[in-house]
């Protein structure tokens, strides 16, 4: 059975689908199956690998509302041993259709049941929002990965994040643990970047992943080309720190499994 990682922070811009889309295909090169679920109405994530959202014959709506089989609406991507539950436009009507369904908290949980067992990793790129779509993704996964970029403002909004993820620990999915904090958008020559940064691990200690992912051109350059930057230029700061996040996710993962002594 895959491990169900959710990435959220209601907070825009924090670099949620970069890091799905790239975290996904650095542990894909590490030969890992790895499945994205595009779970915003934006569909960043499904355009950030290179498919066209006009073009999708079933994407994760007709699973949420329509209870159709998720094995038809999953695409391969052009990384080897990752694929792609896509999103599109559509998306943005089910937190209304999915209000007056029973267990509505869960719908995307039972969807990702039929197919948990195909994969090593399940990557849920989560909406800028505390609603009902979110909800049903922490309600799926086994943790989140919560990014902060290392900006004004980062922590502003967090508390409501982690209440929200409280609630769902309390109610609907005792299992949920924070994966990590992740810093991203670091810039080392700005006082200000490493002062978030120190703020962060402050509060949140050995939460927060050892890897930070640093601002880099190509790393913004990618979603353009619809390719992660382990394609687009794999020797690019962007795409070394996602593959050494990557592999501390991995060891994580090792140390999780180990049998306690």
């Amino acid at each position: 059975m895959g491990r169900k990682i959710a990435i959220a922070n209601q907070k825009g811009g924090v670099g949620k689908t970069t890091t799905a889309i790239n975290l996904a295909a650095s542990l894909a090169a590490l030969e890992k199956k790895v499945l994205i679920i595009d779970a915003d109405p934006q569909a960043n994530a499904t355009s950030g690998i290179g498919l066209d959202t006009r073009q999708m014959r079933s994407t994760i709506y007709d699973c949420l509302i329509e209870g159709k089989n998720p094995e038809e609406a999953i695409l391969e991507s052009e990384v080897e041993n990752l694929s792609l539950m896509p999103s599109n436009i559509d998306l943005v009507g089910a937190e209304i259709e999915m209000l007056d369904k029973p267990d509505r908290e869960k719908i995307l949980r039972n969807v990702i049941s039929r197919i948990d067992d195909k994969y090593d990793f399940i990557f849920i790129d989560c909406s800028p929002s505390l609603g009902l779509l979110t909800v049903n993704a922490l309600t799926a996964a086994n943790s989140v990965i919560i990014p902060v970029q290392c900006e004004y403002f980062a922590l502003e909004g967090l508390g409501k994040l982690l209440n929200t993820i409280k609630i769902i620990q309390a109610n609907l999915n005792t299992g949920l643990e924070i994966e990590g904090f992740l810093l991203t958008m670091y810039d080392p020559r700005l006082r200000l970047s490493n002062q978030v940064a120190d703020e962060v691990n402050k509060h949140f200690q050995q939460m927060v992943f050892n890897t930070i992912i640093q601002r880099n051109v190509k790393l913004s350059e990618a979603p353009s080309f619809g390719q992660p930057a382990l394609l687009y230029d794999a020797e690019s700061r962007g795409a070394v720190n996602y593959l050494s996040l990557a592999k501390e996710i991995l060891e994580k993962q090792e140390a999780r499994l180990k049998p306690v002594k």
